[in-house]
């Protein structure tokens, strides 16, 4: 396949494919049109109320234009077409000399009823040149339409004998599938609805198949054989277990007993540990490497920030107070001396757990005998970064951890190269949360109710989605709301402030603070979101709530269930958006993280759950994993015949390209 450099684009149409975030030629030949527009005519005596209609005629009047309000318009003629006479309104075009008497138009618009067409577009060019079916594209700010189509039509043009099937020719003539190039041409060129269904039917089993394949290589890999298995006493791990001072429920236990059985056998463990917020992962990752370490291993567990390396550090630490095993942390604000003994101390196997942020995936890090990974929050964490940690050992287990719990029917879609254990039970002594939606954007209708949790000596959580004003995100932000709590609260709680751009100490300092109650409002972005644990704040107030997804937003409310208190949630909103405020009202109702987590996907689909995309692995940009069961059954089987027949020609170059594919990706993160 040709290079972009090989198109000979303007260096402005190389910048524009950088903002879309377009680097190759398959990315461009990928980035499909996400809806079409279908211009169909529809005679005058077939016209409903609201139908979309298109016409072709004469202007008969003067252009009328009435402004009202800023940059607000209303421009009005009379327009003689299909041997009636029409009422044209345009909104804000008051552009008179398009609209001069005797002008032939077509014009795309609303029909009113009473032979009134409210306008959505004009153009001069005849009926017949517009009754075509129009791709419209993802795009961004100063980019056209017509630019983004120019590009790909031109490249379309230039590499298409190079455009080859992917697809087996035993499975296109099986499900009688158009060629690639076609399915190319068609879905961003289509003439019909044909077309497109057509296109969308190659190219979706193209997805899945490729997802399957690459999936079911991953799970082979993990499957092989260990020559040095951990040898651990598992009694040992269950006396740990009875030595804690609350009962783990029967979840975790299982949960428990499939981890040790994992690490016991000769098989590499890749195991998903999936459940809602505050369910009790953590001990079973703490117990996971326990075992690890009796078994003479090294174990290293993955956060995503800096504040919880600390935090995990700290608990690990508490956890094994009465034991030998040792502990450290590693992060890049730690000092260069004290980095070096801990590299040195691991190199000599002198630590037995590694708490680490993305610091882990440096070279210099070097394991004696790493037998586990535990990562936790564990989409944070491409696959192709798993794949790099697990170069630092041999036969190295994987423990991943995620609170976006989804059906296990669903996660074997998703994560396919994963065995999945569900923790549905919450621990007996949590009391829960409400959750109180209010459509304003204000803590005034709750300021009462804010100042008896604070006279109980509980404390506050208040995030807000930007850390100060932006002209172009309309949105509270941490500053602003930070310096107008601090004057309504000023006697009776201390507020302080925390986001992304502050220092590793500074976060600390004001952490600190708030863990020790020397602060009872903390004002935040999302970077408490993740593990920041304190059981004390039991109220969390969200601004601005229809801007961050389902999932996030019981993330973020997952924080003021940590202790015995019951729990206060606030979605404050001036969305007038019914939909927002639908999606909004669905936490209200519920606090299953699994219903969420679903509800979620439906809305915003995988995305980054994936943490497969930005690594150069296969993703889905037209299937869906709820609307496509039935492409996904058929893909999954087909996967299992290719590789069960590799003497096929076409079935060992398919999964050789994917191979490579797998070791480009890693070798992309070296």
């Amino acid at each position: 396949m040709k290079t972009l450099q090989d198109l000979k684009l303007t260096k402005y149409r190389y910048e524009t494919l950088k903002k879309l975030n377009i680097n190759t030629v398959e990315e461009l030949l990928m980035y499909y049109p996400f809806r079409y527009e279908i211009h169909e005519y529809i005679p005058y005596a077939s016209w409903k109320v609201n139908d979309k209609v298109i016409i072709h005629g004469r202007i008969v009047s003067r252009a009328t234009v009435f402004r009202y309000g800023y940059k607000k318009a209303v421009t009005r003629f009379h327009f003689e077409a299909e041997q009636e006479l029409f009422e044209i309104v345009l909104y804000n075009q008051p552009w008179i000399t398009n609209f001069k008497e005797g002008n032939y138009l077509t014009i795309v618009g609303k029909y009113q009823g009473n032979r009134k067409i409210v306008a959505m577009n004009y153009n001069t060019k005849s009926l017949k040149e517009n009754l075509k079916i129009t791709p419209i594209y993802s795009t961004k700010e100063g980019i056209k339409q017509t630019t983004i189509k120019d590009i790909i039509d031109k490249t379309i043009q230039t590499v298409e004998r190079d455009i080859t099937n992917t697809v087996p020719s035993i499975y296109r003539e099986k499900y009688r599938l158009i060629d690639k190039v076609d399915a190319l041409k068609k879905i961003h060129n289509p003439t019909s609805q044909e077309d497109i269904k057509q296109s969308y039917r190659h190219l979706k089993y193209e997805e899945f198949l490729l997802f399957y394949l690459s999936m079911m290589l991953l799970k082979k890999e993990h499957l092989q054989e260990m020559d040095n298995q951990l040898l651990f006493d598992e009694n040992k791990v269950y006396e740990m277990i009875y030595t804690l001072p609350y009962s783990l429920t029967v979840d975790q236990l299982q949960t428990i007993k499939e981890v040790l059985e994992d690490l016991k056998s000769s098989k590499t463990m890749h195991r998903l540990v999936q459940g809602d917020v505050g369910c009790g992962k953590t001990i079973v990752a703490m117990l996971a490497m326990y075992a690890c370490v009796l078994g003479h291993g090294q174990a290293a567990m993955l956060v995503p920030t800096e504040i919880l390396a600390k935090q995990h550090y700290e608990s690990i630490l508490q956890f094994f107070n009465d034991s030998k095993v040792r502990v450290e942390v590693l992060y890049s604000s730690l000092p260069s001396s004290e980095k070096k003994r801990i590299l040195n101390a691991l190199e000599q196997k002198e630590i037995d757990i590694l708490v680490g942020t993305h610091s882990l995936f440096q070279e210099q890090v070097v394991f004696a005998n790493l037998r586990l990974v535990v990562a936790d929050e564990q989409h944070r964490f491409g696959v192709m970064q798993r794949r790099k940690m697990i170069n630092k050992g041999s036969k190295v287990n994987f423990l991943l951890m995620s609170a976006t719990p989804i059906p296990r029917t669903l996660a074997s879609v998703l994560y396919g190269d994963l065995d999945v254990s569900t923790i549905r039970s919450m621990p007996s002594n949590r009391k829960g949360v409400i959750t109180k939606l209010v459509k304003k954007n204000s803590i005034l209708p709750i300021y009462n109710e804010i100042l008896d949790i604070l006279k109980l000596g509980q404390q506050v959580y208040v995030v807000c989605p930007a850390i100060d004003e932006n002209e172009q995100f309309d949105a509270r932000n941490v500053y602003d709301i930070f310096t107008k709590l601090s004057n309504e609260f000023k006697d009776v709680a201390q507020v302080s402030l925390l986001h992304g751009k502050m220092s590793l100490y500074e976060k600390e300092q004001v952490m600190n603070l708030f863990k020790e109650n020397k602060v009872q409002i903390l004002v935040s972005t999302t970077v408490i979101e993740v593990g920041i644990n304190v059981e004390n704040a039991t109220c969390m107030i969200i601004y601005d709530a229809q801007r961050f997804g389902l999932s996030q937003l019981h993330q973020l409310r997952g924080r003021v269930v940590r202790g015995q208190h019951l729990g206060h949630c606030y979605l404050l909103t001036n969305s007038k958006e019914e939909q927002a405020l639908k999606r909004l009202d669905i936490l209200t109702k519920t606090t299953n993280g699994f219903e969420l987590s679903l509800e979620d996907l439906k809305i915003r689909g995988p995305g980054d759950l994936l943490g497969y995309r930005q690594s150069g692995l296969p993703s889905f940009i037209l299937g869906n994993i709820f609307e496509d069961s039935k492409i996904i059954e058929i893909s999954k089987k087909d996967a299992v015949a290719i590789l069960n027949h590799l003497e096929i020609k076409e079935n060992k170059a398919l999964v050789e390209q994917i191979k490579k594919r797998l070791k480009e990706s890693v070798e992309m993160l070296d």
